[in-house]
């Protein structure tokens, strides 16, 4: 066997998926997360563009809930990072 062919029989053997498959769960949820505060934040449609309501630009939800939402999904997408995957 010739030096070529024993790196490429270990290479192959040492390739493993960085992420599993709890990872990518984890992954899947933080961007819904993310995702679910984006469209809290955007709000609702006014009746009348030319009026500017204030009670509904400067609401709670939009801003206080919505960036906490954004925060907590970018926590578990590091979370999902850092996790390491069972053996």
């Amino acid at each position: 066997m010739s030096k070529k062919e024993a790196k490429s029989q270990h290479l192959a053997h040492t390739s493993e998926s960085l992420f599993g498959k709890e990872n990518y769960t984890w992954m899947l949820i933080g961007i819904v997360v993310i995702g679910i505060g984006m469209l809290v934040m955007s709000g609702g449609k006014s009746s009348d563009p030319g009026v500017f309501d204030q009670k509904e630009v400067y609401s709670t939800t939009r801003i206080t809930i919505a960036p906490l939402l954004i925060l907590a999904g970018l926590a578990i997408e590091v979370f999902s990072i850092f996790k390491k995957p069972k053996a």
